[in-house]
């Protein structure tokens, strides 16, 4: 299928070129000496709507799109200054601008301008009104929907820098980002219970509106010596959110009650500020040996005004805001020596503390069983450290071995109903063995062991000091072990052509909680890829590659056990395995050709097969039929990509592209998913799209 679509573009290109063929009129060369600028101008054409295809690029429509980009480069001779000024896809919703201007070994400055728009894949068909506002309808009733929504997000991202040299060896840069983004995404309301036949629980269709900015300074004091090299500053981000709150009208009476019950105001990302203060370097002692260290302070505030209305349960005297407060402190130290030709040491240790400082407060009015209405600081402190040895041997032979260790504590609550652990530590032992087989051949092989274990778990407890549930192991908390290999290796035999392999396999096994066999047992994930390139001559090249990856999670749970960590184990409440696997195949191949000074032509195709498999089977009382496995999920990407150009003269050309992208997909979740106001979110399963793009490129100095 791919041979016919190129043999349809080779058509075309030859049509394109032979008419304009007559036009050609040889000109002097450009002086190398001088920089070149180029404008470019056309049309494109995209064949179909895909919203797949056009969801980062604004292509998701059948039409004619401008086609614009340009670059201009000068120099001034007597004092070296630059001034470029770029624009790329000036014509489409991804566009992007920059003015650059720096005088050599003095100083540079900056201004760009970067447009993404994001389209949601799924096109929602409601009958809620208000997206994209504050306040959303939802109907009180099941309502099939009448109006069709695209929803979509825009970033503009406008950038400044400044960079000067103060005195040699001693430069200073400022970077300053203003990120705004606007628009809509999925989001709902709900909670379980029932509704008409095909909807899921009491969920409503909520569209989050997005009207966010975030801005970063960036400010930086380099300093650059024989021996000392030290790089110091300040980094500061300020998010603000126009929408802190979206309040819903109307919807089911399970979510709309009146009172401390109901699901509106929803709280959306509040705002928030941060500032850090770093300074990190370098020291050579000697010619061989050569220490590194880096430290760093930042504190995050988050006091944003909470979210105002009647069903607010927020307890008297907390005060309007969260006050919150985390303080990071970091510090990092390292160095690397070599005492003998053949042996090189290094040795490096980290230290991050994030201390949650937020007032410990009682925010709700109605504490439940799970809950006793106090918030609950997030603090970490993680220590690593790490060694390693590196040891020439005969025939070309590296031995490394090496181990690292690792540390996290974490901050407890009197009242918790996840099962939780304070301090998990790490071990992990590393030794590679690297040779240079031959000129052309070199290899690598490595393995790591890593044991993973901590404190005893903490059993879980209600508001009131009823036992919860005792039985998982959260899989980033769960006492693991794991082997990991390793092998790279990279052969050129001859000059034209190279080759790479890589493979990199894990197995982790975990032991759960207390005996009780539940929770993650095993993982599994490994990546194959190969890449091949070959020069047939200096104007023909061509590559190709292939990658294969898997990821593979099992774990066994228990249906509706006791408060005492009891399985019941009956055929209405078995336990159960399930095995959660995503794996694909990926393929390229490309060529990059210029028979002749006129004609440059290449080519890349890509081919990506995704499957997503949910296997369930019942563990105990074995041969029950509960739970049904899913359906697995299968996603098929292909792309073509394809140009030409045909120099007219020196200065001018055409250049002719031609995308052939498809999707394809039974993904079963959103299609099959009804919210119970009658909201449905849809996507063609099959889209398919031929862009062909034509345009004009005059350069001159």
């Amino acid at each position: 299928m791919h041979v016919r679509h190129t043999a349809r573009l080779t058509g075309v290109c030859a049509a394109v070129l032979g008419a304009i063929s007559g036009a050609y009129a040889a000109e002097a060369d450009f002086d190398p000496t001088k920089p070149v600028s180029k404008v470019t101008g056309g049309i494109g054409y995209a064949t179909d709507s895909a919203r797949r295809f056009g969801e980062y690029n604004g292509l998701t429509n059948e039409g004619v799109y401008p086609l614009i980009d340009l670059s201009i480069v000068r120099r001034d001779e007597t004092t070296g200054t630059w001034m470029r000024i770029e624009g790329r896809s000036l014509g489409l919703d991804n566009r992007s601008a920059l003015l650059e201007l720096n005088r050599q070994g003095r100083w540079g400055a900056f201004l760009d301008f970067t447009r993404i728009p994001r389209h949601e894949p799924y096109t929602a068909v409601t009958s809620v009104t208000g997206i994209g506002s504050g306040t959303v309808t939802v109907p009180g009733t099941f309502t099939p929907g009448t109006s069709a929504f695209e929803l979509k997000t825009t970033r503009e991202v406008l950038g400044a820098g400044v960079d000067y040299i103060l005195a040699p060896g001693l430069d200073m840069s400022v970077r300053f980002r203003n990120d705004h983004r606007e628009g809509n995404r999925i989001w709902g309301r709900g909670t379980t219970g029932g509704g008409p036949p095909g909807t899921f629980g009491n969920f409503e269709f909520t569209p989050e509106p997005i009207n966010q900015t975030m801005r970063q300074l960036d400010v930086l004091l380099s300093y650059s010596g024989d021996r000392l090299q030290l790089t110091g500053g300040y980094y500061g981000t300020m998010f603000n959110n126009q929408f802190n709150q979206l309040d819903v009208v109307g919807g089911v009476a399970a979510l709309a009650t009146p009172g401390t019950t109901a699901f509106t105001p929803l709280a959306l990302p509040p705002d928030n500020h941060s500032h850090q203060v770093h300074l990190s370097g370098s020291y050579g002692f000697t010619n061989t040996t050569r220490a590194t260290f880096k430290t760093a302070y930042a504190t995050a505030r988050q006091n944003d005004t909470f979210p105002t209305g009647a069903a607010v349960p927020l307890a008297p005297g907390v005060g309007n805001n969260l006050d919150g407060k985390v303080d990071t402190t970091l510090a990092q130290m390292g160095v690397i020596s070599r005492p003998l030709p053949k042996l090189t040491l290094r040795a490096d240790f980290r230290y991050e503390d994030r201390d949650d400082k937020t007032p410990v407060v009682q925010f709700f009015t109605a504490p439940g069983s799970t809950a006793t209405g106090v918030n609950e600081p997030r603090s970490i402190r993680t220590t690593r450290g790490s060694s390693e040895a590196s040891y020439m041997l005969p025939y070309a032979l590296r031995l490394t071995g090496g181990i690292e260790y690792e540390e996290k504590k974490r901050n407890t609550s009197d009242v918790r109903i996840v099962s939780y652990r304070e301090k998990t530590e790490e071990w992990s032992y590393r030794v590679e063995l690297r040779r240079s087989m031959s000129e052309t051949l070199t290899g690598a092989i490595a393995y790591v062991y890593s044991d993973r274990d901590g404190s005893p778990f903490i059993t879980t407890t209600q508001n009131g000091g009823a036992l919860g549930s005792n039985l998982i192991a959260p899989i980033h908390l769960a006492d693991r072990k794991r082997d990991k290999v390793r092998v790279s290796s990279n052969w050129n035999p001859i000059d034209a052509l190279n080759v790479q392999f890589f493979a990199d396999w894990a197995d982790d096994r975990y032991s759960g909680r207390d005996g009780s066999g539940l929770g993650p047992r095993k993982g599994e994930a490994y990546t194959y890829s190969i890449d091949a390139g070959y020069t047939f001559s200096d104007k023909w090249q061509a590559n190709v590659w292939y990658t294969r990856n898997k990821t593979r999670a099992d774990q066994s749970t228990c249906e509706a056990a006791s408060a005492a960590g009891v399985c019941p184990n009956t055929a209405a409440d078995p336990t159960y395995n399930a095995s959660v696997t995503n794996e694909s195949d990926n393929v390229g191949i490309g060529f990059r050709g210029k028979p002749n000074a006129r004609i440059e032509i290449g080519g890349d195709l890509t081919y990506s097969d995704i499957k997503d498999t949910y296997f369930q089977m019942p563990a105990n009382p074995p041969g029950n039929a509960v739970p049904t496995s899913l359906p697995n999920i299968t996603t098929r990407l292909t792309r073509l990509s394809l140009f030409g150009k045909y120099a007219l003269d020196k200065r001018s050309g055409l250049r002719l592209n031609y995308i052939f992208d498809r999707f394809s997909t039974n993904d079963w979740t959103w299609p099959s998913w009804v919210f119970i106001d009658g909201t449905r979110l849809t996507q063609d399963d099959h889209q398919k799209v031929h862009f062909i793009g034509l345009s004009y490129y005059f350069r001159w100095q």
